[in-house]
């Protein structure tokens, strides 16, 4: 009984969070976009300025950057938004442009397989109700995740080729 009504409290405290609470102006068009994984956090910024911060939840094993295909990291380096799914699996999705010159640079010499499929993605179909609650843990394959109302701002405001910086 104690852990639901721990749950509950934790559910609506989530809820009424900031980032949930204050949605993006429309008209926004992200000239950026900086992850950081350390602080489960990605930016948006709009003419240079940063503008909302989005809570995310990342790879099953978030320290230290991607280093192959399913080690369950999400990559660090310079990126761009390559092509944008309407209807993923995860609602709706950014495709980064993983794996970069260095990343392949480094598998290679590795002799491994970088992998690749890297998106900002939504949550899978039939877990909305999970809301911002989906951050309390790293669950992706190496994705960054946001709420399904989240990727729905991040999809107006977000266009192909916007940069994308993911900071250790």
């Amino acid at each position: 009984m104690i852990r639901v009504a721990t749950a509950i409290a934790v559910l609506a405290l989530l809820a009424a969070s900031p980032a949930a609470a204050a949605p993006l102006p429309r008209g926004v068009t992200a000239d950026r976009l900086v992850i950081d994984k350390s602080e489960r956090t990605l930016t948006l910024f709009w003419h240079g300025v940063p503008i909302k911060v989005y809570r995310v939840a990342l790879g099953g094993d978030p320290v230290a950057p991607k280093r192959r295909q399913g080690d369950e990291r999400t990559p660090e380096g310079l990126y761009v938004v390559a092509q944008r799914h309407e209807n993923s699996e995860f609602h709706r999705a950014l495709h980064l442009s993983y794996p970069n010159p260095d990343d392949r640079a480094r598998a290679r010499a590795e002799r491994v397989s970088p992998g690749g499929n890297i998106e900002i993605h939504g949550l899978r179909g039939g877990f909305d109700w999970v809301g911002s609650a989906h951050t309390l843990f790293d669950w992706t394959n190496g994705c960054i995740a946001v709420t399904n109302i989240e990727i729905e701002e991040l999809w107006r405001a977000v266009p192909k080729g916007t940069p994308v910086e993911i900071r250790p």
